[in-house]
């Protein structure tokens, strides 16, 4: 028996919908991690595959803006209570992160600095209110979870945030006049710090669950990789500003401790990778947790592909040539998983197509 399509279509509407409704915040996260494989590609000296990626993802973050803007007029009610949940709020700032970083594409592929300066003005807007807006309801709510229930890798999609902020001002700052270029170095200095900061606060709370809390697979999701990204990137704004010290006094004063810090960002990033990856195992082949395609995976791309760039860019303004050879080792895995990602992603749209 045949259903008649024009039942049929308003099956798929309605379960657009409700799609729509449920559509997570963490989304832009694909944003961000295919915006750091193009800047890596760049990097490299591939422009071509880097230009055709900038121009996927500027795609793909006009077209999830555009669902993000449906979603909030159509579900507000919901929109507002995933803003304020503790496992599903910290998501939404991966649309700060997703922003900037493509705005840090602006940057370096097109040295279009008008459209970079209002992606950072627009990514700083949208750091203010959602970091003041998520942690002040976290802190007011009068019905809160337990930290084993309300907390995971993705409430570091905030330092995530914050750091891209920092690498997008210090990016624009390189090319720059007087004293616009001391400003922005001033204020990427100061997201740096906060950003490192941040981290350690959540970082304790987040190492604290993991040892001392009852911990199964289903608990173990990709956002856990920023726990090594949110390292990473911080150590991508070390560099930038390392770069930028000689237009900088403050800076150039500050020099030992920006190395030192900067390598102490991307020790600890590098201290996680195996830790995540016996985690992995565990998960998937030990508790034979399934894996299929969910948006979260796109969480775990972005460290793997801001780790590359990270220790090229390091590698680069100290002169650590000994390490040079973990940014292509690092670079080819993220392409991989990039790919695989997003094959995923082509397979479900196909699905829901049909």
């Amino acid at each position: 028996m045949t259903v008649p399509s024009g039942r049929r279509g308003a099956a798929r509407m309605a379960r657009a919908l409700a799609d729509l409704a449920e559509l997570s915040p963490a989304n832009f996260a694909m944003v961000m991690a295919t915006g750091i494989i193009s800047i890596g590609l760049h990097l490299r000296g591939l422009a071509v595959p880097a230009l055709a990626l900038f121009g996927l993802n500027l795609t793909a973050w006009v077209v999830l803006w555009v669902l993000t803007a449906l979603r909030l007029l159509r579900s507000p009610r919901r929109f507002g209570a995933d803003l304020i949940d503790h496992l599903r709020g910290p998501g939404f700032f991966t649309m700060v992160a997703a922003t900037a970083v493509l705005g840090s594409q602006f940057v370096l592929l097109t040295a279009s600095f008008r459209f970079a300066i209002a992606f950072l003005a627009l990514s700083g807007l949208l750091w203010v209110g959602l970091t003041y807006t998520i942690f002040t309801a976290f802190t007011v709510k009068e019905v809160k979870p337990t930290l084993d229930q309300g907390i995971s890798g993705s409430w570091l999609l905030a330092v995530v945030a914050t750091q891209s902020l920092a690498l997008l001002a210090a990016l624009i700052a390189a090319h720059l006049a007087q004293p616009r270029r001391l400003e922005l170095n001033f204020f990427a200095l100061s997201m740096w710090l906060w950003g490192g900061m941040l981290y350690i606060w959540m970082m304790s709370l987040i190492f604290y669950r993991y040892t001392f809390f009852h911990f199964s697979p289903g608990d173990l999701t990709p956002p856990y990789w920023i726990n090594m990204g949110a390292m990473a990137i911080s150590t991508l704004a070390g560099a930038r500003l390392i770069a930028n010290s000689p237009d900088a006094p403050f800076l150039h004063s500050l020099l030992p401790f920006l190395k030192g810090f900067t390598i102490f960002y991307w020790a600890t990033g590098t201290w996680w990778i195996p830790m995540l990856v016996v985690l992995g195992i565990w998960r998937h082949v030990y508790k034979r947790f399934p894996l299929r395609y969910d948006p979260q995976y796109w969480g775990a791309v972005f460290p793997l592909g801001m780790y590359a760039v990270g220790t090229h860019e390091m590698a680069r303004v100290m002169d650590l040539g000994f390490i040079s050879g973990l940014q292509a080792l690092f670079h080819g895995i993220a392409i991989v998983a990039w790919t695989t990602a997003f094959i995923g992603l082509l397979r479900r749209l196909l699905n829901y197509a049909r």
